[in-house]
């Protein structure tokens, strides 16, 4: 099997970083670097490039950062062909996550029932994209257990949709884990990702049918989850079903969705 990276944009780098346990590795010169770079990078150079090679578990994730996101795929090759697993090259290097950075939303003032809660569940005042030490951020701990008041103030303050917990979940299937109708809505309103796949290849509507919350499969399907989506292993949400009620709802749609495919 040929060894290979993966090509990530701002966003997921984001994503894989905030997991807290990655590398990320800038091999700009050192005059850029010290201009500005991602917190946490380390620099790389012609010097200590290999000892970055014996160093590193090669089960760690690797972020390979350059000026616009060429050099990076070269250096992201080379370590993926030295055995280690979950490599990635940033699409537009540095340039593309200093504008993102850049384009964020203004910093919002929080007020004193959000900041209350974040100071609750051991988050930082003022922070909506924050992790506590759990490695998890507001909006998912929101999601499961805040009224939707203050999920929709999180959003407003610029919460991270797309950010994700060590297990590849983000707040949608947190708020499938409580079950809270109404922050489910709100987040999916917001444009979060309703098929995104966890480190176990399962999407929310899989966990939410496998956990019988069948208000939520309901939602889920509502807004276009997809039952029959395969896992790696050719399961679906459908075989995942562990009440009736599950089942005969997803039955139901993609009974509704054949026949309108039919019909068209």
């Amino acid at each position: 099997m040929q060894a290979s990276f993966r090509r990530i944009d701002v966003t997921a780098a984001r994503n894989i970083i905030g997991r807290g346990r990655a590398l990320v590795i800038d091999v700009r010169d050192p005059e850029s670097f010290a201009r500005g770079h991602i917190d946490g990078a380390e620099l790389a150079t012609r010097e200590n490039i290999s000892s970055f090679v014996t160093l590193t578990p090669k089960d760690r994730a690797v972020v390979f950062c350059c000026y616009h996101g060429n050099s990076s795929q070269a250096y992201a090759k080379y370590f993926a062909e030295q055995g280690f697993l979950d490599v990635y090259s940033l699409d537009g290097g540095y340039e593309a996550w200093a504008i993102a950075a850049r384009s964020a939303p203004a910093s919002v003032a929080l007020g004193p029932e959000l900041e209350a809660f974040l100071a609750e569940h051991g988050f930082a005042p003022g922070d909506a994209n924050g992790r506590n030490k759990d490695n998890v951020t507001p909006l998912m701990v929101a999601a499961r257990l805040a009224p939707p008041a203050l999920v929709a103030e999180l959003l407003q303050a610029g919460a991270d949709i797309h950010a994700t917990n060590v297990d590849g979940n983000q707040a949608l299937w947190l708020a499938c884990v409580g079950e809270r109708e109404e922050n489910i809505a709100l987040l999916i309103r917001a444009g979060i990702d309703i098929q995104h796949i966890n480190v176990n290849a399962a999407t929310p509507l899989m966990f939410a049918a496998s956990s019988g919350r069948a208000r939520a499969v309901a939602q889920l399907m509502a807004a276009g989850a997809d039952p029959a989506f395969e896992t790696d292993l050719g399961l679906t949400a459908l075989d995942m079903a562990s009440t009736r009620e599950c089942l005969d709802l997803m039955r139901a749609e993609v009974k509704r969705r054949k026949a309108m495919a039919t019909a068209s």
